[in-house]
């Protein structure tokens, strides 16, 4: 069929493919298997750098304030300071073998980090640091990667 002008008109469009269509769209599911789990694991890391940078602050501050604190003040007590807790933090009592005192970062329960095997962080005043598991008890390996670089 030609149009004025002697040009020949043609039917086809230019577009995708169905077969085209397809592969980009296994390409892509295939990149994100691969990244997810990645992904995945930064975020718990980035989580856990939140939860130990909220404990060396409340340990500043009870280090300065530390007669009149019986418990830690809003923006102390969570991590990250503002915005959905991720992780409670709580003032423990004094005894002979913590200095003065321990604060503890508890995953909260309905959060992201629930089941993380890191457990609860504990800080203490001698600068000791521990981790507590979920199902109870110390985990000694868990305090070289859990508070890996900070």
């Amino acid at each position: 069929m030609k149009q004025a002008g002697g040009k020949v008109k043609s039917n086809r469009h230019n577009a995708f493919t169905l077969l085209e269509l397809v592969i980009a769209l296994a390409v892509a599911a295939i990149v994100a298997a691969f990244a997810l789990p990645g992904w995945s694991a930064q975020i718990a890391r980035g989580h856990r750098t939140d939860a130990v940078a909220a404990l060396y602050r409340a340990a500043q501050l009870v280090d300065t304030q530390s007669a009149s604190l019986a418990s830690l003040p809003a923006g102390f007590d969570q991590a990250p300071p503002t915005g959905t807790p991720i992780y409670r933090l709580r003032l423990m009592p004094a005894d002979e073998s913590n200095g003065g005192y321990a604060i503890a970062a508890d995953p909260v329960e309905t959060g992201p980090m629930r089941g993380d095997p890191c457990g609860a962080f504990v800080l203490d005043a001698t600068g000791a640091r521990s981790n507590h598991a979920s199902g109870g008890g110390a985990v000694a390996a868990a305090i070289q990667t859990c508070w890996r670089d900070r």
